[in-house]
C-alpha cells in the first residue's frame, strides 16, 4: 500500500526528476501496487523477475529509503574538493571554444565529481565509461591540474616541442596567411618549416579543419524566448480537442528537364545526369503537417501571395472537423500577416496562430517534411512541364498520407535556451562575457 505522499514522489521519479535507475525502481513499485505479480511486473518494466522481487521487498521493508543505493563495501572513495583557482581554471577549460576536446571532457568530469556526483552518475551524464571517470578523478586527486594532461609516452621523444605545436594551433585559430581567407597544409608548412603531413597530424589531433566552413543564423527576434517557449510547449503538450498544424510554403519549385537522358546506376558507377537543364516553369506547394499523426494537408498554386495563403486556410478549415480548434505554427513571412489574412482569422475564431522566432524556421516541423520531399522526389526529378511536376507531387503526398510518420520533438525549451546561452558564452569576446 502507498500513501498519497509516497505515490506522488514515485510518480515524480518516473517523470524524470531522478536518475534512470531510480525511475526504473519507482516504476516497479507502482506496478506492484496495482496488484501485478513479479512476473507481470518484470514483463511490463522490462526487467528480470529477480529485479522486480528485489525492489518490491526493499520497498516493503524500508519504504522510500529502500530504493536508494546501498553503500558498497570496500575502500571509501577519496573526496574531491576544489580550490577557487582550480574551479575557475577547470570551468575555463570546459567552456573555452579553443580548448582541445579531450581536455574539456576531463575538466567536465572533475567539475561534476566535485559537485558530489558518483562515478556512475558522471558517466551517465557525459555519455562515457565509468572507468574513464574513475581514472581522471584519481589522476586529479593525485596530481591536481597537471594530472589532466596526457602522460609522456614511451619511445622516442617527440621531435616537435609543445610550444611549437601551440604556435601552430594559435596561428591556425587566430590568423590568416596573407590575403588568403584560411590556412592550408601547404601554407602552414611554408610558414613553420615543417612538412605538410606533420601539419595535418597536428590539426587532426586538435580537430582543426580550416578548409571546412559551416553556416549559422542567430535570431534577433526580441520575443525569441517567448516564441520558443510557446512553440515547443505546443509540441510537447498540445491542447485537448484541437489539432496542431505546422504550416509553410515551398515556393518556386522548378519543373526541370535535363538536356540529355539520365544515365542509370550500374555496378561501380552512380547514376549520372548532365549539369545543365531546361526550365519549364514553377509552382508553389502549401502544406500543413499534423504533428500528432504526420498527415499532410496540401495545395498547389502557381503564385505565392496572401490570396493563395488565404485559400489554403480555407482548405484547412474544410479538412479539419468543425468541433476541433486549429493551432497553426507559422514563420514570419509577410503573406502570413497581411490585413486580408488577419480579417479571415478574425472571422474564424477556432484558428490560433503561433509564430516561430524570426530566422528560426528550423522550429517548424513542416520544414523537415519539405526536406524529405526534396530528397525523395524533387532534387532528382525530371519534369517536362509544370503539370507533370504537380502530378508527381500530389501522388507523392497521397502515398505519404497512406502511411504517415510524425516526427518526435525531443528538446525542451529550457534545453534549447541553455544550449544557445552556452554557445554565446563561448563565442563572446573576453571583455563582453561578464555583460
Amino acid at each position: 500500500m502507498l500513501s498519497e505522499k509516497e505515490r506522488a514522489e514515485l510518480e515524480r521519479w518516473v517523470a524524470g526528476a531522478v536518475s534512470r535507475r531510480l525511475a526504473e525502481r519507482a516504476r516497479i513499485v507502482l506496478a506492484c501496487v496495482d496488484g501485478a505479480s513479479n512476473v507481470e511486473v518484470a514483463g511490463v518494466c522490462g526487467v528480470t523477475v529477480t529485479t522486480a522481487r528485489k525492489w518490491r521487498g526493499r520497498f516493503a521493508d524500508l519504504r522510500m529509503a529502500g530504493l536508494a543505493d546501498e553503500s558498497r563495501p570496500g575502500r571509501r572513495m577519496a573526496e574531491l574538493v576544489l580550490t577557487e583557482s582550480e574551479r575557475a581554471e577547470l570551468t575555463r577549460w570546459a567552456r573555452r571554444a579553443k580548448t582541445a576536446q579531450f581536455l574539456a571532457l576531463r575538466a567536465k568530469i572533475v567539475l561534476r565529481c566535485a559537485e558530489g556526483a558518483t562515478n556512475l552518475q558522471v558517466a551517465e551524464d557525459l555519455g562515457i565509461g565509468q572507468d574513464t571517470v574513475s581514472r581522471w578523478r584519481a589522476r586529479f586527486i593525485e596530481d591536481r591540474l597537471d594530472g589532466l594532461a596526457d602522460e609522456q609516452r614511451v619511445g622516442r621523444p617527440p621531435s616537435i616541442l609543445l610550444d611549437r605545436v601551440e604556435d601552430i594551433v594559435v596561428a591556425t585559430l587566430e590568423s590568416t596567411p596573407g590575403r588568403d581567407t584560411h590556412w592550408s597544409r601547404a601554407s602552414m608548412a611554408q610558414r613553420t618549416g615543417l612538412s605538410k603531413s606533420t601539419i595535418g597530424r597536428i590539426w587532426k589531433k586538435f580537430d582543426l579543419k580550416p578548409h571546412l566552413q559551416d553556416s549559422f543564423k542567430l535570431s534577433t527576434d526580441p520575443q525569441f524566448v517567448d516564441k520558443v517557449v510557446d512553440v515547443v510547449g505546443l509540441y510537447h503538450n498540445p491542447p485537448e480537442r484541437a489539432v496542431v498544424l505546422c504550416v509553410d510554403e515551398k515556393s518556386q519549385i522548378q519543373a526541370l528537364d535535363r538536356s540529355q537522358a539520365v544515365l542509370p546506376m550500374m555496378p561501380g558507377m552512380p547514376e549520372r545526369r548532365t549539369h545543365d537543364y531546361l526550365r519549364h516553369g514553377i509552382t508553389s506547394l502549401f502544406a500543413a503537417f499534423n504533428i500528432a499523426d504526420g498527415t499532410v494537408i496540401s495545395a498547389l498554386h502557381r503564385r505565392h501571395r496572401a490570396i493563395e495563403f488565404r485559400k489554403f486556410l480555407i482548405t484547412i478549415d474544410k479538412a479539419v472537423p468543425a468541433e476541433l480548434d486549429v493551432h497553426l505554427v507559422c514563420d514570419n513571412y509577410a503573406t502570413h500577416k497581411t490585413e486580408e489574412v488577419q480579417k479571415w482569422l478574425a472571422r474564424h475564431p477556432r484558428f490560433h496562430v503561433h509564430f516561430t522566432p524570426t530566422g528560426s524556421s528550423w522550429m517548424n516541423q513542416v520544414e523537415r517534411w519539405f526536406g524529405l520531399l526534396t530528397d525523395k522526389l524533387i532534387r532528382r526529378g525530371v519534369h517536362t512541364s509544370v503539370q507533370a511536376l504537380e502530378r508527381d507531387i500530389r501522388a507523392w503526398i497521397e502515398t505519404w498520407n497512406e502511411n504517415p510518420r510524425p516526427f518526435t520533438w525531443a528538446k525542451t525549451a529550457d534545453e534549447i535556451l541553455n544550449s544557445l546561452a552556452d554557445y554565446l558564452e563561448k563565442i563572446a569576446p573576453p571583455n563582453t562575457q561578464k555583460r
